[in-house]
C-alpha cells in the first residue's frame, strides 16, 4: 500500500454507526476524522426478529450522510462491517440491499467470533507490546465479545448475545432503576455469559481491558467523578449503580460525563458490565483505546501490503482439519486459474479478488468428503456456511459455499448467483477444471481455450480433435457440461477443431 493512502472503516453497530478515516503512513494509520451517529438499529426488532421500517430508515439516513463524506473514496479504500443486529435480523437482506446502494460500498455482516478478532486487532495495536496474557472485552448494543491473547497470538475468541441495547429494552424499558430490576438484569447476563468461565478463567489472564461502547461511557463518568482515570474498578462501578438507584429513573440521572446518546442504554450496559466483572472476577478493567473499526482499518492495510491475508491461513487450516487432498486441490486450482484468466476482461478491477476466491474454492471443493462421499459438495457448502472462519465475513463464506456446492451436479440450485458475471466465470472455471482433473493427475489442457461474450452471456470452449480422441472421457464430460449450462441464463458451447 502506498503511503498517504486514505482508508475508511465503517462499523454498523446495534447502538451506533461509526466511520473511522485514516491515512496509511509507513505501516501505521493516522486518524484524520471520526464520525459517529446514534442510530439504535437494535431497538427496531419486533417479536419475529424483523427490523421496523422506522429503524431501517434511521440507518439508511445515517449511511447517506456517511456516503457524502466518502464520495471521493474508491472501493478498495472502504470496508463496512455490520454486527449483531444484522446477524439476527430476518429481513437484513432488505436493509443491506438498500444500504449498499445508498452508501455506495458493500456492507459485510461478520460473525461474532470474527468481530471479536477484529476488536482484538484494534485494541492490541494501540497498546504497548507485552507478553502478558490479556483479556479483552467489548460490550456492544446486542452482543458482548471476549478475546484472550498472549503477545500477538489470539488464544480464544467468543461472542455472546447480551448487550446494552438488548438489556435496556428488556429490563429497563421505561428507564426505571430498582434493586430488583438491576439484580435480575445482572443474573440474566451472567446466565448467558456463564460458559465463558471455562474459556476465560481467572488463572488464564493477567490483565483485563475493555473497548469502546459501554466501557468507555462508564469510564468517562467515573473519571469525572474523581475515580482513577482510564480504568473501572468494582468499587467505582458499585458507586455508579448506587447513583442510578438513588435517581430511580434515567430521566433523573444527572452525572457529568453521561452523554445523551448513552442515557437510554446505560442501565443495560452497566448491568451487563457488573455481571461480567463479577463472573470473571475482574477487579479492575483497564480502558483500551482501540475498537472494531481500528481492527478493520489495520486488516485492510495488511491485506494490501502483504498480498495475502488472514483468510489464506484460514483456508489452509480448514483443508487440514477436513483432510482435503492438497495435491488435487492445487491441481484444480491451477487449471481453474488459467481458465479464469482467459475470460476475465483486462479492465476488471476485481480480477485479483476473483482469482483468490476461486483458488480457495478449488482447494476446498472436496472438503465435504471427510463427512461422506455421497453428496460431498452439499456437505462442503454446509461446512463453509457454518464455520467460524477467521477473516471471512458471513457473505464471503456463503459465496464460497455456493462455489463448492456448484462445482458439480445440476446448476438450477444456484439460480441466484447467475446475475453476477464474476461469480458465473468463477463457477464455470471451477467446474471445467474439476472435469479436466477428474483422473486426479495433471491434465493435458494446454490447447484448450475458454472464451466469453459477457453481453450475450455465452461461453465457448475450444479443443482440438487429437485431444478429444486421446481423452474421450473428459470430452464426454464436457459435452454433458454444455447440456447443463443450456438450462441456465448462460450458455456453454464445446467446439472440437480438426487437428
Amino acid at each position: 500500500m502506498k503511503n498517504d493512502t486514505f482508508l475508511a472503516a465503517i462499523d454498523l453497530g446495534s447502538n451506533s454507526f461509526r466511520v473511522e478515516i485514516g491515512r496509511y503512513d509507513h505501516g501505521q494509520i493516522q486518524r484524520l476524522s471520526y464520525l459517529k451517529e446514534t442510530v439504535r438499529l437494535g431497538n427496531g426488532f419486533d417479536e419475529d426478529r424483523l427490523l421496523s421500517l422506522e429503524a431501517m430508515t434511521r440507518g439508511w439516513d445515517c449511511l447517506a450522510r456517511f456516503a457524502e463524506r466518502l464520495s471521493s473514496f474508491k472501493a478498495a479504500q472502504v470496508r463496512a462491517v455490520a454486527t449483531q443486529t444484522l446477524r439476527e435480523a430476518r429481513n437484513r437482506d432488505e436493509f443491506l440491499k438498500r444500504g449498499c446502494e445508498i452508501l455506495g460500498f458493500p456492507i459485510e455482516v461478520i460473525a461474532g467470533t470474527e468481530e471479536a478478532r477484529l476488536i482484538y486487532q484494534g485494541v492490541t495495536h494501540l497498546l504497548p507490546y507485552s507478553l502478558e496474557r490479556r483479556l479483552v472485552i467489548d460490550i456492544g448494543g446486542r452482543s458482548t465479545e471476549l478475546v484472550l491473547d498472549c503477545g500477538t497470538e489470539t488464544l480464544q475468541t467468543a461472542s455472546y448475545r447480551v448487550g446494552s441495547v438488548a438489556w435496556s429494552m428488556k429490563y429497563f424499558p421505561h428507564g426505571e432503576f430498582t434493586e430488583q430490576t438491576m439484580y435480575r438484569a445482572e443474573i440474566a447476563a451472567q446466565a448467558v455469559l456463564e460458559e465463558a468461565l471455562s474459556s476465560y478463567p481467572r488463572d488464564q489472564w493477567d490483565s483485563a481491558y475493555g473497548a469502546s461502547g459501554t466501557v468507555g461511557a462508564v469510564a468517562d463518568i467515573l473519571a469525572l467523578s474523581g475515580w482513577p482515570k482510564g480504568q473501572i474498578s468494582q468499587d467505582g462501578l458499585n458507586w455508579l449503580i448506587k447513583c442510578m438507584l438513588r435517581a430511580g429513573n434515567v430521566s433523573n440521572l444527572w452525572l457529568e460525563g453521561l452523554k445523551d446518546d448513552r442515557r437510554a442504554v446505560i442501565g443495560g450496559g452497566v448491568s451487563v458490565l457488573r455481571g461480567l466483572m463479577e463472573l470473571l472476577r475482574i477487579d479492575t478493567l483497564q480502558v483500551a483505546q482501540g475498537a472494531l473499526r481500528h481492527g478493520v482499518l489495520l486488516e485492510m492495510a495488511e491485506r494490501d501490503f502483504n498480498a495475502t491475508d488472514t483468510r489464506d491461513a484460514s483456508v489452509q487450516r480448514l483443508a487440514q482439519k477436513f483432510a482435503v487432498d492438497f495435491a488435487q486441490g492445487e491441481r484444480v486450482s491451477q487449471v481453474a486459474d488459467r481458465l479464469l484468466l482467459q475470460i476475465l476482461p483486462q479492465d476488471v478491477a476485481t480480477a485479483a479478488d476473483l482469482k483468490r476466491k476461486l483458488g480457495w474454492a478449488a482447494l476446498l471443493h472436496e472438503i465435504g468428503m471427510n463427512i461422506s462421499n455421497s453428496d460431498y459438495h452439499k456437505h462442503g457448502a454446509y461446512i463453509l456456511e457454518n464455520a467460524d472462519t477467521v477473516g471471512f465475513s458471513m457473505s464471503e463464506l456463503y459465496r464460497l459455499g455456493l462455489l463448492v456446492l456448484g462445482h458439480r451436479g445440476k446448476l438450477k440450485k444456484l439460480d441466484a448467483g447467475f446475475e453476477e458475471p464474476g461469480f458465473v466465470m468463477m463457477l464455470l472455471a471451477l467446474r471445467v477444471a474439476v472435469i479436466l482433473c477428474h483422473a486426479r493427475q495433471d491434465p493435458q489442457d494446454q490447447n484448450i481455450v475458454l472464451a466469453c461474450k459477457p453481453l450475450r452471456q455465452r461461453f465457448t470452449l475450444t479443443a482440438d480433435e487429437t485431444w478429444a480422441t486421446s481423452y474421450p472421457q473428459s470430452a464426454h464430460l464436457l459435452h454433458q457440461e454444455c447440456a447443463a449450462w443450456q438450462k441456465t441464463s448462460w450458455g456453454l458451447e464445446l467446439l472440437i477443431r480438426s487437428s
